[in-house]
């Protein structure tokens, strides 16, 4: 996302340890003043997010958005599930691939594009605990080979 216009947030880390990424979205998410104020603050939490279809609209539950400083009464529940904005037909694809396929939407991150706050999200399968021990072994196996590289290098 090096794109013009383009700022990131957050970021949710653990997404690409916890999960085998299939494909990704980028979602509008319906917010209130006060809570666009607080994104653009960067005071935002993705770690226990997750997205959940029902009714045919798409909602990102968990998505911990602090309060605004100044918002006082205006300021809502920084937990509050909020609406996330895709076209009808990406929705139903997306739902149809949850209920069979035994996939999970998860977000990736958050980020202001030409100053609208927007939220990537990907169509994801839990990893088991030994697809984590190989891709911690293929990233050691890779970090040691860049070693004797630079090392012969010099």
């Amino acid at each position: 996302m090096a794109a013009q216009g383009v700022k990131v947030i957050a970021k949710n880390q653990k997404a690409h340890h916890e999960y085998f990424i299939d494909e990704t979205f980028e979602a509008g998410i319906e917010l209130v003043g006060t809570e666009v104020k607080s994104v653009r603050a960067g005071t935002i939490s993705l770690k226990e997010s997750w997205c959940q279809i029902k009714d045919g609209e798409m909602f990102i539950k968990q998505l911990h958005i602090a309060p605004y400083e100044k918002g006082n009464i205006f300021n809502k529940d920084p937990l509050r599930p909020r609406r996330l904005l895709l076209h009808k037909r990406e929705i139903n694809r997306l739902f149809g691939k949850v209920k069979q396929d035994g996939y999970s939407i998860i977000p990736l991150s958050v980020y202001l594009k030409n100053a609208k706050v927007k939220v990537e999200i990907a169509l994801c399968r839990g990893k088991k605990l030994y697809d984590k021990r190989d891709d911690a072994a293929v990233r050691d196996a890779k970090r040691q080979i860049d070693r004797a590289i630079k090392e012969r290098n010099h």
